[in-house]
């Protein structure tokens, strides 16, 4: 199993270097002994798979569909809507993300049916509740469950390839998870794991699947999708960035919040994010520009929150899928459902010192002019998010 030792140890260097922060003996205790240990674990597992599961060295991964697009634009409802078409979708819950390999999830899925067969469940009602206490509070800003599905990226993260390290400690200058597409020897390899892993997801359920992706991260990864998975098909969600911008940057402001950081320890990397928001609506229509012979779609926020059956169909249209009639019946019961549907978050642009409505009017001036935004004359604030998460 691939593990990236490059940003490891510039993660340990950092966290070693941060003498004055409480939690630096609690992290570099998970970073020299909690780390190479379930890396170790893993690695053992992932190799074991193709002894127990031969079926893995033939399995392929055959047109998946990646929904892409800035974070808080509708990535979520759109993977969410799509993912319920019956038994067509592979995809990740978030509690299989955490052991990549199809030897594992399968001894715990047989644990499961223990626990649920012989004595009524007992372990999965504690899970559960622990489930409840550690997502419950943050799920008016985003819905988060061990049973949900998730962002898939997060699945590399035993061979340290995650965001997660940057939103336990503010370390975007250190470690860069966005910009794939520029590393020539981190794209070959990220997506090389990223695709073993993918792999056996599919084989877990059932082999013959389409998987289905959403990762707002992989924006500055669309080259190398493309390059590793050349009969992919990309949705790019699309959402006026006076209202999604400021929105993601209030959600990691209060995740680090949450890690007792102050402003001034997080300002630096709060300043990186919001320079690659502005790369996350740039980058993929470059890209997808150069590659025109890629089913491809831009997905219109407004429409998918307003109107999620036609959008629905108009994407399947695009990507050449066929519609079932229990997933059209589906659709017509999810449309009133979606509707108008919004969450209990509240953020303001002009919390923030290092972004404005002008900055983002002009450095996004092509969009605005594309997808008819209304710009500050006719914005409001502060703005209450009416996304239906992602």
């Amino acid at each position: 199993m691939y593990f990236d030792f490059d940003y490891y140890w510039k993660v340990l260097k950092h966290v070693a270097s941060l003498k004055g922060w409480k939690g630096r003996n609690k992290t570099l205790f998970k970073l020299l002994i909690l780390v190479p240990l379930e890396s170790a674990i893993h690695s053992i597992f992932f190799l074991l798979d193709y002894v127990f599961f031969p079926s893995l060295w033939t399995q392929k991964v055959v047109q998946p569909i990646f929904v892409l697009g800035h974070a808080r634009s509708g990535t979520t409802l759109t993977h969410r809507l799509l993912s319920a078409d019956g038994d067509r979708f592979n995809d990740f819950l978030y509690w299989e993300m955490f052991f990549p390999s199809l030897l594992e999830k399968k001894i715990i899925r047989f644990l499961g049916k223990i626990d649920q067969d012989w004595f009524g469940g007992p372990i999965k009602k504690r899970l559960v509740k622990l489930d409840d206490q550690i997502f419950g509070p943050y799920r008016h800003m985003h819905y988060m469950s061990l049973w949900a599905s998730e962002e898939d990226q997060f699945s590399m993260r035993a061979s340290f390839v995650s965001q997660q390290w940057s939103l336990e400690v503010p370390m975007m200058d250190v470690i860069d998870m966005f910009h794939v597409d520029k590393m020539p020897a981190k794209r070959k390899r990220w997506l090389h794991h990223y695709k073993e892993i993918v792999k056996r997801q599919i084989l877990l359920n059932g082999g013959d699947k389409t998987h289905l992706s959403k990762n707002p991260v992989m924006c500055g990864w669309v080259d190398s999708i493309i390059e590793t998975f050349p009969d992919a098909k990309i949705l790019v969600m699309m959402r006026n960035p006076l209202e999604c911008i400021p929105s993601v940057l209030k959600l990691v402001e209060v995740s680090w919040k949450g890690k007792k950081w102050n402003k001034d320890d997080y300002a630096a990397s709060l300043n990186i994010l919001t320079d690659i928001s502005f790369e996350t609506f740039i980058h993929p229509k470059k890209i997808l520009a150069q590659h025109s012979n890629v089913p491809q779609m831009v997905v219109d926020y407004r429409k998918i929150t307003t109107e999620p059956r036609e959008t629905v169909l108009n994407i399947y249209k695009a990507l050449g899928l066929d519609v079932s009639e229990s997933y059209d019946q589906y659709l017509q019961q999810q449309e009133e459902k979606e509707r108008g549907h919004k969450t209990r978050f509240e953020y303001s642009i002009d919390d923030y010192d290092q972004l404005s409505a002008e900055r983002i009017e002009k450095e996004l001036d092509d969009f605005f002019d594309d997808h008819q935004w209304p710009k500050t004359t006719e914005a409001v604030e502060p703005y209450e998010d009416a996304a239906s998460d992602g």
